[in-house]
């Protein structure tokens, strides 16, 4: 399955999605498919990295285990970060309205389908 493919099913399949991207290690768009302007998306998606790079030293300081995925809540929406591995992520944005574990299922379903084509 490509990766545009996985990103349509994601943002499809989440009731609410704004859209989803897929992010190399600098924060450079690999692809994405949302229902906002590219730009938007792109944007928020650049500047996971800082989020990423601050759990990754509090998780190796308080020994707490490998960070998968992250949300975080805003009063407008959810954005959802994961690792796909050490070089790609996925990000989500979603409504607020978005229930967030059914958005969850489906986003680390396509983290694994993500990781099958890397």
């Amino acid at each position: 399955m490509s990766f545009e493919v996985i990103l349509k099913d994601l943002v499809d399949n989440v009731p609410q999605a704004i859209g989803a991207i897929l992010v190399d290690w600098e924060g450079e768009a690999v692809m994405e498919h949302c229902h906002c302007e590219p730009y938007d998306i792109r944007f928020i998606a650049a500047h996971k990295g800082i989020i990423l790079s601050r759990l990754k030293e509090m998780q190796s300081t308080a020994q707490v285990g490998e960070v998968e995925d992250v949300v975080v809540t805003s009063d407008k929406g959810h954005l959802i970060i994961g690792c796909v591995d050490e070089d790609y992520s996925l990000v989500m944005n979603i409504e607020r309205s978005c229930p967030v574990a059914l958005a969850l299922y489906h986003f680390r379903r396509a983290i694994t389908a993500l990781k099958k084509d890397i």
